[in-house]
């Protein structure tokens, strides 16, 4: 490991024209005619993207954005690994390490680090407060691409048990959505003395049986659930079959050309839309600064190699709880069954929030920020000691 080094994000104005001109050059494939979103992303849609990506978007106000957080890096096992760490100023505050999933990066968890950092300063005073550390998953983004295999989500959760160690947190909790719904509570098996407790959204292992055995575990509603939810994924994981199998393939693609990747990551935003709306569900300069990210960072192909590297331990595995109080929040369109999520979880606590979506830190900060809250709020207060004779 290596002290953490302060970091600065500054792209070279060269690398950003160069992303223009490629984006003037955009090669369009043509459509069938009212084929609409049934065949994939609907180019019409793309190329208003694609359009505002070329002549509309700021990336220098966004870098300034995130450029306003405290950004470190430090090297483990091998890798470098990027981090927002931001602590708070409440005395009594938790220690929080938040991973992202895919096709995400930092950026998306800007709108929750104030509220859940200096709940007083945004007006909820006697609110649980967090220091909170906000990783790059390695081959993601400024985390820059893996060098070697094996950065499953194993090594992710071993990796952010050394960086807290490093930070000198010796009890925190943990938090993560989509992969990094798998991340936290990976890291809650690892290191169960350390880890106080695990939140979740967009839980990505408990919506369909692994087998024919937890079919029947489930009630006669979960079950039906399960069998709608299997069928969805069936129209809906080319994506995941190809990142899993095949991501040297498609990185080749995906780094030569920004209108396709901006299409290939689209799509997955655009399929966990509950509203089912055929267009992106969240703020378009948040899904193309990500995108931007991607593409300076040339971490496109190393991103889509964690579904190849986790393999058993993503989706398809049923890993044993950790004993570790989890709370799920399933926000409207993921798919969690609590009946599934039982048996890898000690869950204590599961909600449902009105509003929001798969990319709740996005679509619905305030209420991801509730949720967090309430969990850890609420493993204080059955943690107190008690008094009396």
């Amino acid at each position: 490991m290596q002290t953490p080094q302060p970091f600065h994000i500054d792209i070279p104005q060269a690398d950003l024209d160069e992303l223009n001109a490629r984006l003037a050059r955009t090669r369009w494939p043509g459509e069938l005619p009212g084929a609409g979103w049934s065949y994939g992303v609907a180019e019409g849609y793309l190329r208003e993207l694609v359009h505002y990506w070329h002549t509309g978007y700021d990336w220098r106000r966004h870098e300034a954005r995130l450029n306003s957080f405290p950004q470190f890096t430090t090297t483990i096992d091998g890798q470098n690994v990027h981090f927002l760490h931001v602590r708070s100023p409440e005395p009594d505050a938790v220690p929080l390490i938040v991973t992202h999933g895919w096709p995400s990066t930092v950026y998306e968890f800007l709108d929750v680090i104030g509220p859940l950092t200096d709940p007083r300063g945004h007006g909820a005073e006697g609110a649980p407060a967090f220091h909170l550390v906000i990783p790059s998953v390695p081959g993601f983004a400024f985390s820059g691409p893996t060098r070697e295999p094996g950065w499953g989500v194993n090594r992710v959760a071993r990796a952010w048990a050394e960086l807290m160690r490093l930070l000198g947190y010796e009890r925190y909790g943990a938090q993560g959505g989509d992969f990094g719904s798998l991340v936290a509570p990976e890291l809650g098996r690892l290191a169960p003395r350390q880890v106080l407790g695990v939140h979740v959204n967009a839980l990505v292992n408990a919506s369909t049986p692994v087998g024919p055995d937890e079919l029947e575990k489930l009630s006669p509603a979960e079950r039906e659930r399960a069998g709608q939810q299997q069928e969805w994924w069936r129209a809906h994981s080319g994506y995941a079959t190809q990142m899993s199998t095949r991501p040297q393939t498609l990185a080749y693609a995906l780094n030569d050309s920004p209108a396709g990747q901006l299409a290939w990551n689209l799509e997955w935003y655009v399929d966990w839309d509950p509203g089912r709306s055929e267009q992106a569900p969240v703020d378009r300069d948040v899904l193309l600064t990500d995108l931007t990210i991607f593409w300076l960072t040339s971490t496109t192909g190393s991103a889509a190699r964690l579904y190849y590297e986790s393999g058993d331990e993503g989706w398809g595995a049923r890993p044993a709880p950790s004993g570790v109080p989890t709370g799920v929040a399933v926000f409207p369109g993921d798919k969690a069954l609590r009946g599934l999520a039982e048996l890898s979880h000690r869950v204590v606590r599961w909600s449902q929030p009105p509003r929001g979506g798969h990319f709740a830190s996005v679509q619905a900060p305030d209420l991801l920020v509730e949720d967090i809250r309430g969990f850890f709020g609420g493993l204080a207060r059955a943690q107190a000691p008690t008094s009396g004779a």
